[in-house]
């Protein structure tokens, strides 16, 4: 057992037992100031409260009792949760970043054969045991940053081998690492260029060959397509969630990076975990979102690495819905898996309230992987996934000082992780 005393502020409280926050509620978090937190022998959230009400007495039969003093100035607050990553890849791509600084746009660099075609044709020549070395060294990394739940998706096979190695180098993840970790199988993440003229050919391989293989082998919890212009259009995208939906996959849609392309649509028709990206959104899409239990969720790295325009935020959470930000970690358009940044850009660029920023990378995300009633907010029962801080002068110095690491400590299910050598 743990108690965390002295804690200045104690933030992401969750007493209604709410799952997701919408609209003017995002604005909304519950604190306590002065404060202590109890970690059963479990690693789950017993209680909490003000620190003149704690009873040391109470604990003093616990032979495991440890007590952590923090010092003045320090937060506890619920671990980020990263509803959006394509964390396994075979090297980076900084050679297209220098393009890109040179002019060319995303989509002019995918059509001659770069972007996740390229990403893909190294992944073909990787081998596993690589490719689980590598992604293990960037997760101790985002941990270590305070991402305590993640998803992770495939997209960078094109090919059926190439798809189950990687969704098999996320399931290693799992059976290696504390935090939670979803497993999303993104086939349709690009056309192949020995499809390009037959594109259906290749939506054909990814439901008949590929959806049973990742199926049979229990690799993945969803299923993702791109389903923007250059990519996958909105019928083969049904094609694929439709036969996804017979083994048990849920949605998950890359939609409207590129233009208002009927990604939200699909997503919504289909009931959608979540819906991603959104920088092109317009009427038809909130509304049909505010009547859905589809999360938006929003990239906003991707749009300030790749200069793409901003999703509307700020309009979304004045209609009423719910938002979420996750970081897009991958080697072409995000290089980076750092929330708290991302948390900051929630401010900087859509102009989102720090309250509104901290629900979007905690509970909302928690949301958008089905597990906001465990993760994502501080409440008894729910796992002790947590970030104590450096000492701040205040809760909205978190997302002020957007460059600084600020995290002291990460807990994972109550045990505190050793930096970035992946310790307990």
């Amino acid at each position: 057992m743990k108690i965390i005393t002295n804690i200045s502020l104690l933030v992401g409280l969750n007493t209604q037992g709410l799952l997701l926050r919408r609209g003017k509620q995002m604005q909304d978090i519950e604190r306590i100031e002065d404060a202590y937190l109890v970690i059963d022998d479990q690693g789950k959230i017993e209680s909490w409260g003000k620190m003149q009400e704690l009873d040391l007495t109470h604990y003093a039969d616990n032979k495991t009792l440890d007590i952590i003093q923090l010092e003045e100035g320090q937060v506890v607050m619920p671990g980020f949760v990263d509803s959006h990553t394509h964390l396994v890849f075979p090297a980076w791509r900084e050679g297209e970043y220098v393009m890109k600084i040179k002019g060319m746009s995303y989509e002019e660099i995918a059509r001659q054969g770069g972007g996740i075609l390229n990403t893909a044709r190294r992944m073909q020549q990787a081998n596993e045991e690589e490719l689980y070395v590598a992604a293990a060294e960037r997760l101790k990394e985002v941990i270590s940053l305070g991402t305590t739940a993640i998803e992770i998706k495939s997209g960078y096979g094109l090919s059926t081998e190439s798809e189950l190695k990687m969704l098999r180098v996320v399931r290693r993840l799992k059976e290696t690492f504390p935090i939670t970790i979803k497993a999303t199988f993104l086939g349709a993440h690009a056309i192949p260029m020995e499809y390009k003229q037959e594109p259906d050919r290749y939506v054909d391989l990814v439901i008949n060959d590929m959806l049973p293989r990742v199926a049979g082998e229990r690799l993945a919890e969803y299923v993702d397509v791109f389903c923007d212009r250059g990519f996958f259009t909105q019928q083969q995208t049904e094609r694929i969630l439709e036969a996804a939906a017979r083994y048990g996959l849920k949605p998950k849609i890359h939609a409207n990076e590129l233009g208002l392309t009927g990604g939200i649509q699909a997503g919504v028709k289909y009931k959608a975990v979540s819906v991603d990206h959104l920088e092109h959104v317009g009427d038809e899409e909130i509304d049909l979102l505010l009547n859905s239990q589809t999360m938006p969720t929003l990239l906003p790295a991707t749009s300030f690495f790749l200069n793409l325009p901003f999703a509307p935020a700020r309009r979304m959470i004045d209609a009423g819905l719910p938002v979420a930000m996750a970081s897009d970690f991958n080697p072409g358009s995000s290089p980076s898996g750092n929330m708290k940044f991302v948390m900051s850009l929630g401010t900087l660029k859509y102009k989102m309230l720090p309250e509104e920023a901290f629900n979007a990378v905690t509970i909302n995300t928690a949301y958008a992987l089905e597990i906001s009633d465990a993760e994502g907010s501080i409440a008894k029962g729910h796992w002790a996934n947590l970030i104590i801080t450096r000492p701040v002068p205040s809760f909205e110095f978190l997302s002020y000082l957007f460059a600084h690491d600020l995290v002291d400590k990460v807990f994972v299910k109550g045990k505190e992780w050793e930096g970035k050598a992946g310790k307990f």
